[in-house]
């Protein structure tokens, strides 16, 4: 599929912005509206989807190991070196046991022992939860002529918001899987279902569109407004729409930064917080750094360590298992 800019500096910014999340909850500051890049990494998820089953045929099959090959190496990874810090004493407070470890590698909501929430070993792993759970209804909607594909994921996707609203399930999967954010893959799928008719807005509508979304973060951080997915998720909706038609109007070109930060997002994602727990206690614990200026640190060195990631483990392992594969289907494509 072709490079889509806007969509990219959306994946660098959502990426950041969750660092800058985490460097500041671990050094007691405040930036809760870094989260809504989790808001925005899953409608790009669900546009991204859409656009690629509709430029190339997939079956069911090999879009579910596609994706798999393409999230699970890496968090694997990072799951086992949090495991095997945990077991060597290096992080106390992480607790362990089979099925939280388990649930974690397969990507199953379970309740993890250290909190009781709803969180796997990797803590930004719960993302991937959600993601594995759209790969699967999106891998049953290609099974169905693609006219009726968007019907089928509408329908799913409302059927399990609705049992969230109703019933308010207790249950781990249940209760992750019935999440208002779910709906948030969907708006993505509509945002590319318009995107391939050209049925988006101008360039000012666009603007208009990316300029509301970014107030509108804005102001919920200004504000200390409650985190509500009920408001998130359209605002990144909005964002997305928006950058979308910027895209299809020719205002957005290629910015190099950017560019190479939204393919290294993933990376960023998992690894990041290692390095801001180390920077934090160092910058802060040690050197006797300021607040500020440790946030600064730990921002760059978990953006640092995931760019390293992206470099050292990420690109490496696609290479090996998109080359092996390619050689078993010498005449197929490479996947997106």
């Amino acid at each position: 599929m072709k490079t889509l800019y806007g969509i990219q500096y959306l994946r660098a910014f959502a990426a950041l912005a969750v660092v800058v999340f985490h460097a500041a909850e671990r050094s007691g500051g405040h930036f809760a509206i870094g989260a809504a890049g989790v808001d925005v990494f899953f409608v790009i998820s669900g546009f991204i989807m859409w656009v690629i089953s509709d430029r190339k045929p997939l079956t069911p099959q090999r879009f579910l190991l596609d994706r798999i090959r393409r999230i699970a190496p890496s968090y694997w990874l990072v799951t086992v070196i949090m495991i095997g810090g945990a077991l060597a004493g290096l992080f106390p407070n992480l607790k362990l046991d089979a099925g939280h470890v388990l649930g974690s590698l397969s990507f199953v909501p379970v309740r993890s022992p250290s909190s009781g929430e709803i969180w796997p070993v990797l803590v930004q792993g719960w993302t991937l939860n959600f993601e594995m759970f759209f790969y699967v209804l999106f891998a049953g909607a290609l099974f169905l002529p693609r006219q009726w594909r968007l019907l089928f994921l509408s329908v799913a996707f409302g059927f399990f918001f609705l049992i969230g609203l109703i019933w308010k399930p207790s249950s781990p999967m249940l209760a992750t899987y019935t999440r208002p954010i779910i709906l948030e893959f969907l708006g993505g799928v509509i945002i590319a279902e318009l995107w391939l008719r050209r049925w988006i807005a101008g360039n000012s509508l666009g603007l208009a569109c990316v300029g509301a979304a970014l107030c509108g973060f804005a102001a919920i951080h200004l504000i200390g407004a409650e985190f509500d997915e009920f408001i998130c998720g359209p605002l990144a909706m909005a964002l997305v729409f928006g950058m979308v038609s910027l895209e299809a109007d020719g205002s957005i070109g290629r910015v190099p930064v950017l560019t190479y930060l939204g393919d290294a997002s993933y990376s960023i994602y998992l690894w990041h917080t290692l390095a801001i727990s180390v920077a934090i206690k160092v910058a802060a614990g040690i050197l006797g750094i300021p607040g500020s200026l440790a946030v600064v640190v730990a921002i760059c060195s978990g953006t640092l360590l995931g760019v390293a990631a992206y470099e050292m483990i990420e690109k490496p392992l696609r290479k090996l298992l998109w080359d092996g594969e390619l050689k078993r289907r010498p005449l197929a494509r490479r996947p997106s």
